[in-house]
């Protein structure tokens, strides 16, 4: 019997489970405020404060960090990785930590880990799936301008996972399947997954693909170069129109979709359109990807918490059943898919070297 520890650190919030193999034993989500959140003056400065506070939680729960097998930690923005569970080591700490780095909550679930593992005997710290994996076909990285390469950016850990959980239902191994994976939640990724391998994506973070409820997604790149150097806006504020305050939240000042639904069925035309707009920009990007896998894809799968969304998900069913088959899975469980990372490794699976 393995008890696993997941971390998953985001910008305001710390969540972490502990499973014993398939079965959650406890599950937190730590709030922090903006007050809670200000003494700091880095991330990297957070991490003793959010690994006290798990621990007092874990203490209350009757935890003891004795009886960790692993602790998994959500994978930051680190340099491109082929998909797959790694033993956080030094070059990973090194490459977390470092100013070259992007600064993503993310990023500290490995540094926690590590501090948290290494004081317990027989245990060892993993990331799994980070954000950065890359698998693309070499075709996929080319884009107009040498200088900017398309990039391999998705929401790597809940698209393998659902991808096995698919494969499950149906009897057999994501390896063995080609699919279309859209993780449809504050960002948007949309991926063409050629057996077990993510061989192109739209770039979910602040890159290019559909608008979400809080990213702008793909641009006109003349406008947007336009208002970069209309003296209007700061680059910090062009970032937070990107990442942050695009999309949805551009246009209603509102990033809940539940909300915005809401609205759409109280008569709210705008709310409406712009539910539907967005829908309509997955359904294309789930049409080229499609066109990736040359229309050989066994199902396209939506996710995440958009997916519990009945007017996202029939609107974009609509434009692609008569293509593919469909499936959803509505939510995502990182913690899950953390834990499950590691209990791989636990039963036999190689941990891979950074």
């Amino acid at each position: 019997m393995y008890k696993i520890l997941s971390i998953n650190p985001g910008s305001t919030s710390t969540k972490f489970a502990v499973y014993e193999n398939e079965t959650l034993i406890c599950l937190h989500t730590i709030r922090h405020s903006v007050e809670d959140l200000k003494p700091f003056l880095s991330l990297l400065d957070q991490c003793s404060f959010r690994k006290k506070l798990m621990l007092d939680y874990l203490q209350k729960d009757g935890i003891f960090l004795s009886d960790l097998s692993a602790v998994v930690g959500r994978g930051g923005l680190i340099r491109p990785v082929e998909s797959g569970v790694y033993t956080v080591n030094e070059k990973l700490i090194t490459d977390l930590k470092s100013p070259h780095t992007l600064e993503h909550a993310s990023n500290l679930g490995g540094i926690i880990a590590l501090e948290i593992a290494s004081n317990i005997p027989n245990c060892k710290a993993y990331i799994a799936d980070p954000v950065v994996v890359d698998e693309f076909q070499e075709v996929s990285r080319i884009s107009g301008l040498p200088e900017l390469p398309r990039r391999s950016m998705f929401h790597a850990l809940n698209h393998k996972a659902i991808g096995r959980k698919y494969a499950e239902t149906i009897g057999t191994e994501y390896e063995k399947l080609n699919l279309v994976i859209a993780h449809l939640g504050g960002g948007i990724s949309v991926a063409a997954h050629l057996k077990g391998k993510v061989i192109d994506s739209n770039q979910g973070l602040g890159g290019y693909g559909p608008f979400s409820p809080e990213r702008a997604g793909t641009l006109d790149a003349g406008l947007l170069v336009e208002m970069c150097f209309s003296e209007k806006y700061s680059e910090s504020e062009i970032q937070q129109m990107l990442v942050g305050n695009g999309g949805l939240m551009a246009h209603l000042g509102i990033n809940d979709t539940k909300i915005i639904e809401q609205q759409s069925e109280n008569g709210n035309k705008t709310a409406k359109l712009l539910l539907e707009a967005m829908a309509y920009n997955v359904g294309k990007e789930i049409g080229s990807m499609l066109a990736v896998l040359h229309g050989s894809a066994d199902a396209v799968i939506l996710t995440g918490g958009i997916a519990h969304s009945k007017l996202i998900i029939d609107y974009i069913k609509q434009m692609i059943t008569p293509l593919a088959k469909f499936a959803v899975f509505p939510g995502e469980d990182e913690m899950e898919a953390l834990a499950m990372s590691g209990l791989r490794v636990l039963r036999g699976e190689l941990a891979k070297d950074y």
